[in-house]
């Protein structure tokens, strides 16, 4: 007998995605193998998977000195959520409710709101208390399911806010178990000392803020749209990045048609977001490429719009398709990625094997995370979410409520919504470590 550190068996259904590669996007019909094991298993060592299988398989080759039973649970490869904005100080419910009552996006603006408001709120408040507040925003998301993230600054748009920002997240990372991978946004918006002087400001970017605050992040990010960051400011602006170390990711083609989605192609990033005005000819690129297309359902959905990305025509085209929270103060305030995986299904189209790939190996793929987590191969972290549904098949179909019972990160239960509800649902072993 094999000894390993815990054993979580008698999973009603063990989603392992093992079908396919263990690295690399899913694209097309390798977007609908899921690898499914029937009353399964998960041995793990050292935070990591040693073997999936059938219970009776695994329990055989493998002892622990800790099992946990889930049995009745669906268990999937823990979220990988790849484009969210954590780092504010203060929520814009007030404009949820303007935009219910029927303001748009410019009577928001001249009211003081949007991105503005919450960049105001980031200068006006401490580096402790950004980060205590970012540290709250990063602890909502293990209950979710979700065990990875990227996460952007943005609401700054200072060398000083921005640093900041940086730093703020930088030290909530460390007091929480998720994997977090750091994106600078200073090209989010044009603050209102350069609202006259654009051509200053993104040479502020280029010049100064870029090179000082590259060491703090991962990636740079700009939001390339008609009216925010133009197409050759946006290039610039990602050129500098890429010279500064900083891998790419592009808000693209949200709002307007700008060949988003051909910059972010071209310029090798690793993701273009949101993509509701994608061209044909930007789907082409992007099938033919190794840029992740990340939708952002839930934010067309939050905002009243009906300018979903088309997801079945990209999927059939071969692109590489994740899915995301989009989770900022503004216009996406939800952690749900399983809320996000509805929206998915009944506004873009998308199956339950679909939307079940693009929350955990294709986003994965996009952080350069794919060795590591989004599929449960042995040899990767041992993160998973354990949903108290019927079967994979209601991934989508079930909403309105979390369906997370258990998430694991790292081997270790850190979240286990159900235990208050059952505590003897884990055989009597601990409920969180």
């Amino acid at each position: 007998m094999t000894r390993v550190d815990r054993l979580f068996v008698h999973v009603h259904e063990l989603v392992t995605l093992a079908d396919g590669s263990p690295t690399g996007a899913r694209r097309g019909a390798a977007m609908r193998q899921l690898g499914v094991v029937d009353d399964g298993a998960i041995a793990v060592r050292d935070g990591r998977i040693v073997a999936t299988g059938p219970t009776d398989e695994i329990t055989r080759e493998y002892r622990a000195a800790e099992e946990l039973d889930l049995s009745g649970f669906v268990v999937l490869p823990g979220f990988v959520d790849a484009h969210t904005h954590p780092v504010f100080a203060r929520t814009r419910e007030h404009e949820f409710h303007m935009r219910c009552a029927g303001a748009d996006y410019m009577a928001i603006a001249q009211a003081g709101g949007g991105i503005l408001s919450s960049m105001r709120a980031v200068r006006e408040t401490t580096l402790d208390e950004l980060t205590a507040t970012t540290l709250s925003n990063l602890q909502g998301f293990p209950a979710h399911g979700t065990t990875t993230i990227e996460a952007k600054t943005g609401y700054g748009l200072s060398l000083l806010d921005e640093e900041k920002s940086l730093r703020a997240l930088a030290a909530a990372m460390a007091e929480s178990p998720l994997t977090v991978k750091r994106t600078f946004l200073g090209a989010h918006e044009f603050p209102p000392e350069y609202r006259q002087d654009r051509e200053a400001y993104v040479r502020l970017l280029c010049e100064q803020m870029l090179p000082q605050l590259a060491p703090l992040a991962e990636y740079c990010d700009v939001f390339a749209e008609p009216g925010v960051f133009d197409r050759a400011q946006s290039e610039r602006i990602l050129t500098a990045a890429k010279a500064s170390g900083l891998r790419l990711r592009v808000h693209a083609d949200e709002i307007s048609p700008m060949g988003g989605a051909e910059l972010a192609v071209a310029l090798g990033a690793d993701s273009a977001d949101h993509l509701g005005r994608i061209s044909d000819e930007g789907i082409r690129q992007l099938a033919a490429s190794q840029t992740t297309g990340v939708l952002l359902p839930g934010t067309i959905f939050f905002l009243g719009k009906d300018t979903y990305a088309p997801a079945r025509r990209m999927i059939e085209a071969g692109c590489a398709v994740a899915i995301a929270t989009d989770f900022n103060p503004g216009s996406c305030y939800t952690q749900s990625m399983t809320l996000i995986m509805t929206i998915a299904c009944v506004r873009m189209k998308m199956t339950a094997e679909e939307v079940i790939t693009a929350a955990t190996i294709n986003p994965a793929f996009s952080l350069q995370q794919d060795h590591e987590v989004g599929t449960l191969h042995a040899g990767k972290r041992a993160d998973f979410v354990a949903l108290d549904i019927p079967s994979w098949r209601a991934v989508g179909y079930a909403f309105g409520g979390n369906p997370v019972a258990l998430t694991v990160k790292n081997g270790i239960p850190i979240v286990a919504n159900v235990a208050e509800q059952n505590p003897d649902v884990f055989g009597g072993g601990p409920a969180v470590a």
